[in-house]
């Protein structure tokens, strides 16, 4: 029960300084801001120039104009029963709302990018999540 209650208490609090934070634009500070984080599992996660290729698509997507804040990450040396630490690379990403991020899924980068990238993972998952302040 205290774990619950811990980790409800910290993801509420996360989620609070994110759409409060300075370092995101004010439109992203709206009460409709919505979160998209992908983590991706390379095929062949030893193979360095597979990780640089997925690397260089995931810069292409931060072109995307209806992103307000992007960040390319690797697994953290943290350490926890619950931390996932199989992936290779996630991609984190605000959005002002839903609308924006469906506009994201069907941008012709995005898409060029799947068409092009998709071959490196053998399975990406996504968590979206929307946030409304209050």
């Amino acid at each position: 029960m205290a774990l619950t209650n811990r980790r409800t208490f910290l993801q509420k609090a996360g989620l609070a300084a994110v759409g409060t934070s300075p370092l995101l634009p004010e439109p992203a500070r709206k009460k409709d801001l919505l979160v998209h984080h992908v983590f991706f599992y390379l095929k062949d996660p030893q193979n360095a120039q597979h990780e640089s290729q997925l690397l260089e698509g995931l810069g292409k997507l931060a072109q995307i104009s209806t992103i307000q804040l992007s960040h390319i990450g690797r697994p953290a040396r943290t350490s926890g029963d619950a931390i996932e630490k199989g992936y290779s690379l996630s991609w984190l990403c605000f959005f002002k709302n839903l609308i924006e991020e469906e506009i994201y899924q069907t941008d012709p980068i995005h898409l060029k990018f799947l068409e092009d990238y998709a071959h490196l993972w053998e399975k990406r998952v996504v968590y979206n999540a929307l946030g409304k302040k209050g």
